[in-house]
């Protein structure tokens, strides 16, 4: 603790001795008058506050604050505008990308038969993904999103574009539905995380290991933050995993027939990291000193031949919770992916695909990543109710 406390005071040490240096200086050549206006212009300078804060915050920045103190820095427009680290890559970690620092290949394609490779707990290699350059990725308003699809993407503009839809309080009704068209998915056996595994080693029919778990885990943020939530825990990939996003689809429509309240549908799945040379990596990184596994958007597209001409609006979705995502935990969420296949994404403009970890992760990570995005998803989730009720 006596370290932590000579740490703070020094980091405010010299904050403080930046601060005067910049008024004598504008003393110096300006006059008083000339000085105030320069200190003004220094407030609404986005690279001097951003250093400011970070200096302020240590080399943990925002990320190390506790969650309701980041709420708290997100109110403020300029530093929204510009969260320490904007506008340049991340420093990268120990391990910070997988080969090509791109995305997986598209495992959860909807004709997929063959499992990816059950790894062994001590051949996976921990990754947190965050991208060190911008090649490879289409970026804009401070995003990365991997497009893996023939479609030109404007994602600043995404960022900007107004929502097509609104979020009506609780009390109208569920607001948020949790589906898993991939519900067997699991992730690696490790301390008292034992299951039954079902065709092979990353997939189990046992809801307590499986993406039934940590849909459950979300829905439980979800509700304790003041929103309604249906969650649905039938298993659409079995006992044939081909065709579950098929069968998936009808289930959705009727919730949404059933529940017109319904404005967010989340299909949340894990993800498949293997190199081409076999390796299993994991993405993971650190929140509140917790190992907690790194979550991914998935965007669908009609680029595949589908049926889904109005995609941008997910982007746009998927785009404002990224911010959010960003902003309270900044590498909690790895890059957006934009891909050919639909994901069912065209029944509602609030629909998403959400990777929790991947198949080398422990369950414990994998609801540590659930829990984060749920409280970073529901903070913005909040404010589009606030925003419907004026």
């Amino acid at each position: 603790m006596r370290g932590i406390r000579w740490g703070r005071l020094l980091r405010r040490s010299v904050a403080l001795c930046l601060a005067t240096l910049a008024l004598w200086l504008l003393l110096l050549g300006v006059g008083a008058g000339a000085a105030q206006a320069g200190l003004k212009g220094l407030g609404r300078d986005g690279d001097f506050v951003t250093a400011a804060l970070r200096v302020e915050l240590g080399s943990a920045g925002q990320e190390g604050l506790p969650f309701w103190q980041r709420l708290a820095v997100e109110q403020s427009p300029l530093l929204r505008a510009n969260p320490p680290g904007e506008g340049a890559a991340p420093a990268p970690a120990e391990s910070e990308a997988l080969p090509n620092a791109q995305p997986a290949p598209d495992h959860d394609d909807m004709t997929e038969e063959s499992p990816p490779p059950a790894p062994e707990s001590g051949d996976i290699v921990e990754r947190t993904l965050i991208p060190t350059t911008t090649q490879g990725y289409v970026t804009g308003a401070g995003l990365y999103l991997y497009n893996r699809t023939d479609l030109e993407v404007d994602l600043a503009g995404a960022a900007e574009r107004a929502l097509s839809f609104s979020l009506a309080p609780a009390s109208a009704g569920p607001q948020i539905l949790i589906i898993h068209s991939h519900a067997t998915e699991a992730y690696t056996p490790q301390g008292e995380d034992l299951y039954v595994p079902s065709d092979n080693n990353t997939r189990t029919l046992d809801e307590g290991y499986n993406m039934v778990r940590v849909g459950e885990e979300m829905a439980r943020v979800f509700t304790e933050m003041g929103l309604s939530v249906v969650h649905d825990t039938r298993l659409y990939d079995y006992p044939q995993y081909s065709g579950s996003y098929s069968r998936s689809g009808p289930a959705v429509e009727e919730y949404l027939k059933q529940y017109p309240s319904i404005q967010l549908v989340l299909d949340v799945h894990r993800d498949a990291l293997v190199g081409g040379d076999g390796t299993v990596y994991k993405a993971v990184t650190a929140i509140d000193g917790t190992k907690t596994a790194q979550v991914m958007l998935v965007v669908g597209s009609d680029a595949g031949g589908g049926e889904h001409p109005n995609w941008e609006e997910n982007l746009a979705l998927a785009a404002k919770l990224q911010k959010g995502l960003d902003t309270l935990y900044p590498t909690l969420a790895r890059p957006m992916a934009l891909r050919q296949s639909v994901y069912n994404q065209n029944l509602l403009p609030g629909s998403l695909l959400v990777e929790v970890g991947s198949h080398g992760n422990s369950l414990q990570e994998a609801l540590a990543g659930a829990r984060a995005f749920a409280r970073a998803a529901g903070a913005v989730f909040l404010g589009m109710v606030r925003e419907s009720v004026g």
